[in-house]
């Protein structure tokens, strides 16, 4: 079948790694189902994953990718909710293309507890959006950040797809939204999402009462600084790097909670599809690539000038 996979590990180069051709399908586990995918996206794990981080060499060649919407064997629209039971991980789970097979190829297996019905109002590629970033957003949001008792938000580094759909949920949740970027453009955008835009480092009018952290060390003091007594600061990446440093005093002076977040659970995103269509908002896509340029695809998330999610179309 045709797939998209990585045939080695390169921190330098990792788009070295990737291939994008014929690969036989592997028997999947017993009791396993299997999807004939429609539409993709990528996400920062693929790099990573390219790069060899939390991708052991004997696995490979590995299908890529983590999102998928397609057709199950009996001819449902499904999403597929890419986190699996793996007792062989310290966490307890893998994600799709860590173990087991990934998204970006022709068909993917899952165990059948892991398909949520696609909404009918909702298209393959927007459905392909949501489970790895849009999830890690509303579970950022509802579960670990507690927003429903909040009045307001900031969101550090809008632009790449997990931050922008923080924005784009919070906003729909009727809260006050403050997004940080370097880029006059992605500002522009933010705004243009019902969010205040702010240079990185800028005085917030209030002390918000959540806070989505995916950049790390350059905005972990400010967002401390930026959080109002007993607020909640959830991180759930490092991509500006993993070393912050966090002024105790600040942390239990304040009474802050900082909370780490790892992607959301299958009834989640059951219930992240819904609250799609009850207030149609629909995920931010910042450029779609059929198949065969999966390759450009992947040039396009690495060079960090994205705002919103990079799809792609299996049917061109």
């Amino acid at each position: 079948m045709r797939a998209a996979y990585a045939i080695a590990a390169d921190m330098t180069d990792p788009r070295s790694a990737l291939r994008v051709a014929d690969l036989p399908e592997t028997t999947p586990p017993e009791g396993w189902v299997t999807v004939d995918v429609r539409a993709g996206s990528l996400n920062q794990h693929d790099i990573w994953s390219l790069r060899g981080v939390g991708l052991r060499a004997d696995r490979l060649p590995m299908v890529l990718g983590c999102d998928a919407a397609g057709v199950d064997q009996n001819g449902n629209e499904v999403v597929v909710y890419p986190v699996v039971a793996d007792e062989t991980d310290p966490r307890g789970l893998s994600l799709l293309s860590e173990r087991f097979p990934g998204t970006l190829a022709e068909r993917v297996s899952v165990p059948p507890e892991n398909l949520i019905p696609k909404p009918a109002g909702l298209s393959f590629l927007d459905a392909a959006c949501l489970p790895t970033a849009w999830l890690t957003a509303f579970h950022m949001l509802t579960t670990r950040g507690r927003v429903e008792y909040a009045s307001s938000v900031l969101v550090q580094g809008a632009g790449g797809g997990v931050a922008t759909a923080a924005v784009a949920l919070a906003v729909a949740m009727g809260k006050r939204v403050y997004a940080t970027s370097r880029d006059p453009g992605k500002r522009e955008r933010i705004a243009e999402l019902g969010a205040t835009a702010v240079e990185p480092g800028a005085r917030l009018p209030e002390r918000v009462d959540v806070v989505i952290e995916s950049v790390g060390a350059p905005t972990f003091d400010h967002s401390m600084k930026c959080s109002a007594p007993g607020a909640r600061i959830v991180v759930c990446g490092a991509t500006g790097g993993h070393l912050a440093t966090v002024d105790l005093r600040r942390l239990f002076a304040m009474r802050l909670d900082v909370l780490g977040s790892t992607m959301g659970t299958a009834p989640e995103l059951a219930a992240l599809l819904d609250f799609l269509i009850e207030k149609d908002v629909r995920p931010v896509i910042d450029s779609t690539y059929g198949f065969s340029a999966i390759a450009d695809a992947f040039a396009r998330l690495e060079s960090g000038e994205i705002f919103g999610k990079v799809a792609i179309d299996f049917l061109h």
